[in-house]
């Protein structure tokens, strides 16, 4: 087998910490010695041992004279663990292969630089493109300081995400809607305007097929503080937090009354009457907020374009039309002039569930 093979096996490592390292990136490891491999780990959570920990002590005295395949720079510094570094030294291995340098402005290079400069062989750059699509939220927080935002809409081949009356269940099948909770899994936080929440009274919560799943952090923009206190979202037994995002002129009555069922009120600057979506992803990004899925409505989906915040997109489309020019779009709001004007998607994947299908790409790099 080759570098890539390994680490190939490093990187489906690395995936088994989805949703459960942030905000650490997820990272994975393999020892490999006389073409076996010796020792595997990956990062489960956010103040565990790192990947090459886990991996090393898989290999107990094994780990002497191997090569170590890690999807991310080993860390040389001292944060809620000791550095990598120290332990890939004092375990005798002779060689590292390294799929991505770490995107932290502050640390990149270091980790690197200090085990060449102490005789130990590194090669970087093998599955570069993988490791980094496997950590675009966290190499998106920890270069911006904003989270990675990805927006969701479920379709019919028309363009509508509800019928006049509103009525949203079900435009895609069950494997498509298991996915979206694999989304969820996924990410620090869900977004959706308050009408969403007084329409559907969403849980907003993980609901995964398999045993596990962490709950995002619930985000409702209401400008006014309307949101009814009855709502599911408010009482419902989580792990996760419900934040409701107003602006600074909201009512302190309302604040008072919404914090009372445990929920956290959250101002914001206003823009043109409404919650100013960029400003509030710096403030996610500060609260700890490193990746975002916006799950609507239209409103609130042809804002956060509008807002130029959007980082991906995941469009999936029921093979069904509604056939009027009354239903609920994608977008809701004032769209450009000119077809120039549009977003451009890049690296555009398609991918199938059951009769839907789903579009994936990108507006923005990372």
């Amino acid at each position: 087998m080759d570098d890539r093979s390994y680490m190939n096996q490093a990187l489906a490592l690395a995936e088994k910490g989805l949703g459960w390292t942030s905000p650490n990136p997820m990272v994975g490891a393999v020892l490999v010695k006389d073409g076996r491999v010796v020792g595997r780990g990956y990062h489960q959570r956010a103040g565990g041992p790192h990947a090459e920990v886990n991996a090393i002590d898989h290999a107990g005295a094994r780990a002497r004279g191997t090569t170590l395949y890690v999807t991310l720079e080993p860390c040389n510094h001292v944060g809620r663990t000791p550095p990598c570094t120290h332990k890939i030294l004092d375990a005798g291995i002779r060689r590292v292969v390294v799929a991505m340098a770490d995107p932290n402005p502050g640390v990149r290079g270091g980790g690197n630089r200090y085990l060449q400069d102490n005789g130990i062989e590194v090669t970087t750059g093998i599955c570069e493109k993988e490791a980094r699509t496997l950590n675009e939220a966290f190499i998106a927080w920890v270069t911006t300081g904003r989270p990675f935002v990805v927006v969701k809409c479920a379709a019919t081949l028309d363009g509508r995400i509800a019928t006049r009356t509103g009525d949203s269940r079900w435009v895609t099948g069950p494997a498509s809607r298991q996915f979206v909770h694999r989304l969820r899994h996924a990410v620090d936080g869900i977004m959706v305007g308050v009408e969403t929440v007084k329409k559907d009274n969403p849980s907003l919560t993980t609901r995964l097929k398999e045993a596990g799943g962490s709950d995002p952090t619930r985000i409702i923009l209401d400008t006014h503080l309307s949101i009814p206190l009855t709502s599911k979202l408010l009482h419902q037994t989580s792990p996760a937090p419900t934040w409701v995002v107003c602006g600074t002129n909201a009512a302190a009555d309302r604040q008072a009354a919404l914090a009372a069922t445990g929920a956290r009120v959250v101002t914001a600057p206003l823009k043109a009457g409404r919650i100013d979506l960029s400003a509030l992803m710096q403030q996610l990004g500060e609260m700890g907020i490193t990746s975002l899925l916006i799950e609507g409505g239209g409103m609130v989906i042809g804002s956060a374009f509008a807002a130029d915040i959007v980082n991906k997109i995941c469009f999936f489309y029921a093979p069904k039309i509604l056939g009027g020019d009354d239903g609920i779009p994608i977008c809701r709001g004032a769209g450009p002039e000119r077809m120039h004007q549009s977003m451009a998607v890049h690296d555009l994947s398609v991918l199938r569930f059951d009769t839907d299908v789903m579009l994936q790409g990108y507006l923005k790099p990372f």
